[in-house]
């Protein structure tokens, strides 16, 4: 180079500096250009890959998905089979009756059943009948009553109890009392709400 004459040396350092700025535009321009492309592809490729696996394991899972739907299905039909359906009147009667055998509870008044919204979810598949019953029994036992119930029937519920003593209920289903254990029986009135089931007319 020191022999060089000063303007071929200007016009090399000139070329080599050109070299280098080039060196760098394509550098900056279009290598680092492509290794940020190929850095996103590969972030896509991961993610992509991730959602693979998700969508493998969700279908691995249908089946235990559908077995599961499956055993709440056949649930959902054992509790819509205890609903009231039907001719609800006789429903009610023959649930009650059969319940309060053995539990010392008579019940020989049923009201016809009035029915209502339940309103509880929007599009809420089922409604309700409100039936009114009176009958009498022993403190007791009216209350193993009402806790056996709703106990044995998750569907529905009991509610406005109204509660006096057989004498001075104005009421009563029994008009004499016929022995001393009758005094100390309590005539009641009760609302039973239960859904009715929609499947079964």
């Amino acid at each position: 180079m020191k022999h060089l004459p000063k303007e071929k040396r200007d016009r090399l350092i000139l070329v080599v500096l050109g070299t280098a700025a080039c060196l760098a535009a394509v550098w900056y321009g279009l290598v680092n250009n492509q290794r940020k492309s190929l850095d996103n592809i590969g972030k896509q490729i991961v993610d992509q890959r991730m959602k693979v696996t998700s969508a493998e394991r969700l279908v691995g899972s249908a089946a235990e998905v559908k077995k599961s739907a499956d055993v709440m299905e056949a649930k959902l039909k054992i509790i819509e089979d205890g609903m009231a359906s039907g001719d609800m009147y006789s429903w009610i009667i023959q649930t009650m009756t059969k319940f309060c055998v053995g539990r010392g509870v008579d019940i020989p008044q049923f009201s016809r059943e009035v029915t209502a919204e339940v309103g509880i979810l929007p599009k809420f598949p089922y409604r309700a009948a409100i039936f009114t019953v009176r009958g009498s029994a022993h403190f007791h036992d009216l209350g193993k009553l009402v806790a056996d119930f709703e106990n044995a029937f998750p569907y529905t519920r009991l509610q406005n109890l109204e509660i006096d003593p057989m004498g001075n209920s104005a009421a009563s289903p029994v008009a004499n009392l016929k022995t001393p254990a009758d005094a100390e029986k309590l005539s009641f009135k009760m609302e039973i709400v239960t859904l009715i089931n929609p499947n079964n007319h």
